[in-house]
């Protein structure tokens, strides 16, 4: 989704929500307010005191304020010699006070946008593993990444170079100005005559390059969501010989993004020496009309500083200002995130935790659709007794897998009611729910880590003896010894290291070791040869024993075993009863059987 490069900078609402976040280090915020005040008032102590060292040098008589002479410990100072070394004494003192006041504003504001960062970046993945699985089949995966890492980071900037910055400069510009006023009001008014062309160059320099940063960042996540995509989907390029055309999709992003970092940096390029002319348009200016009014040197050497210390600032400020902007466009999209309504509600304090489930399920005129009003579930009613396997059957899209993940709470109904032993499964504790529901999918994840890691999912109170044990019990104990390291071996990511049938076989171990009530198996055997088959269906069995069983297959050893089969097409159930009954009615399933099957082999066709 494209930004519109015409946001509001100053949206209080969104402020006051990241500031919510800051609360917790409230007291360093304050802090560093502080810390930018006292450098405001710190900017025009040390001109002032050179410029007393110039006019003292020069013989000009002196009439030092009461705390210049206290700083200098009220010494008798009327010695040209003495005083000039006691105020150069004390600028060295107070170099190094100064420096130490901006390190630990610089520190301060850092450490403190880095803590909001941690916590923000928390409370987000965590909204973000909350989402339903919808979200993700409607988000790139990059979009998501980039919401995550990339636009959080960019909150940082608010403290680190943005709003508390900018503060801290616009204090020392008024201060500085506040002095200069001070000491000569006519001098100033003279020496800031090109300043309405610097405030002009200033706004236009801010505009353009915050058209530019909005196309940088909306390149950044079409970047991010294309490579994430096209790495993951590698095998699907190759195999179809795309690589040149995906090659020049991903140089047309690559260019966009390089055209508008162009645009900002030709912003660069005509602003900052524009502001070098403007500084010394107002120097000459101010040696113009000393030089006719005969002041002093000294004056005209503060002024020169002082005005430095109002265009060091300037130069960098309307940058700090895109940074802020640019933070507040990146909390917007941030907080688009954390305010999605289509997530899974947290478990009410009072849901119900079981330690066992019997493991009875009951489908009540359930209707779904991941995009309404486009049902892909359409009145679905049906129930399965504690301990008994139910097939289900159809067509790829009849909504089996939908059944299952709505019974996982992976999506929400719209229309219905699910219930395991008499109890809607809203009212359980989601973990409990889904610790008592076992899941094989056809399309096995595995992440980056050892094997172990993979199958107890660092589960800590999973110990190695126990998985070991499932493995056996697998028949895949041996497989995995075989593997460089064993239990440690090193599995890539997504499992490119192992095949289909020997991820598959870590899954059924995965599901194993959870001893669920409830067991799904999602075309589990898809992926096998027909030897791993017949080295798991005796461990199948023996799972399927004494549990509630959904199988979705279609390979009739599985189904043939059932109690009961459902056969879905088009999102509803048209027929149910088990295989002999089901061959017997000569419908739908008995047309399936026929297609699949070759009657003179008894086999798979």
């Amino acid at each position: 989704m494209q930004e519109s490069p015409k946001k509001k900078v100053f949206d209080f609402s969104l402020f006051k929500r990241i500031f919510r976040f800051v609360k917790p280090y409230s007291g360093f915020f304050y802090g560093s307010i502080l810390l930018a005040i006292v450098m405001a008032f710190f900017a025009p102590v040390r001109p002032y005191l050179i410029q007393l060292t110039i006019d003292s040098a020069t013989g000009k008589a002196l009439h030092l304020p009461a705390w210049v002479k206290w700083v200098l410990f009220g010494r008798d100072l009327s010695d040209v010699s003495r005083f000039i070394i006691a105020v150069t004494l004390f600028q060295v003192f107070f170099l190094l006070l100064e420096s130490a006041v901006r390190f630990l504003f610089s520190f301060v504001t850092a450490w403190m946008g880095q803590m909001v960062v941690k916590d923000l970046r928390v409370t987000v993945y965590e909204k973000v593993v909350g989402l339903n699985l919808s979200q993700f089949d409607k988000t790139p995966i990059g979009t998501l990444t980039t919401r995550t890492i990339n636009d959080i980071e960019s909150i940082n900037d608010i403290f680190s170079d943005g709003l508390i910055p900018i503060i801290a400069d616009l204090l020392t510009i008024i201060i500085t100005l506040a002095t200069m006023f001070w000491m000569d009001w006519r001098l100033t008014l003279i020496s800031l005559i090109p300043f309405p062309l610097m405030i002009v160059a200033t706004y236009y320099f801010k505009e353009s390059v915050n058209k530019s940063f909005i196309r940088v960042r909306n390149a950044v996540a079409a970047l991010n969501a294309f490579v994430q995509e096209h790495i993951t989907g590698m095998q699907v390029v190759q195999a179809f010989a795309s690589e040149e055309r995906e090659f020049q999709k991903f140089k047309k992003i690559n260019t966009e993004h390089r055209n508008a970092n162009i645009n900002a940096i030709f912003a660069y390029s005509v602003f900052f020496p524009i502001v070098e002319v403007v500084l010394a348009v107002s120097m000459g200016l101010l040696v113009w009309w000393i030089a006719g009014q005969a002041l002093d040197a000294g004056l005209l050497v503060a002024f020169i500083l002082y005005l430095n210390q109002i265009f060091r600032p300037l130069r960098v400020i309307a940058d700090k200002f895109n940074v802020l902007q640019m933070g507040m466009i990146a909390a917007e999209r941030v907080f688009k995130v954390l305010d999605n309504p289509d997530f899974t509600p947290a478990s009410a304090p009072d849901a119900v935790k079981k330690a066992q489930m019997e493991g009875a399920i009951d489908f009540k005129q359930v209707s779904f659709a991941y995009n309404e009003p486009n049902y892909v579930l359409k009145d679905i009613s049906f129930s399965i007794k504690a301990g008994e396997t139910v097939a289900l059957v159809g067509h790829t899209g009849s909504g089996k897998t939908s059944i299952i993940s709505l019974l996982n709470r992976l999506y929400q109904i719209q229309k219905g009611s699910i219930e395991i032993d008499g109890i809607r499964i809203e009212d359980y504790d989601m973990d409990n729910l889904r610790q008592h529901i076992g899941v094989v999918l056809q399309d096995v994840f595995l992440f980056s880590g050892s094997v172990l890691d993979n199958i107890t999912l660092r589960n800590p109170a999973i110990s190695r003896e126990q998985v070991e044990e499932a493995a056996k019990m697998i028949g895949v104990h041996d497989f995995i010894l075989r593997l460089p390291g064993g239990y440690d071996y090193h599995v890539m990511e997504r499992g490119s290291t192992l095949s289909l049938g020997q991820r598959q076989l870590l899954s059924f171990i995965r599901a194993l070791l959870y001893q669920p009530a409830i067991l799904i198996l999602d075309e589990a055997t898809s992926s096998i040869d027909t030897e791993s088959e017949q080295m798991i269906e005796k461990a199948i069995d023996t799972l399927i024993s004494g549990r509630t069983s959904i199988v979705i297959a279609h390979r009739l050893s599985t189904i043939r075993k059932a109690s009961k089969i459902i056969v879905l097409d088009k999102g509803q159930i048209i027929e149910m009863g088990n295989h002999e009954e089901l061959l017997a009615m000569g419908g739908h399933y008995a047309k399936l059987h026929e297609m699949q099957f070759d009657k003179k082999k008894g086999i798979l066709a």
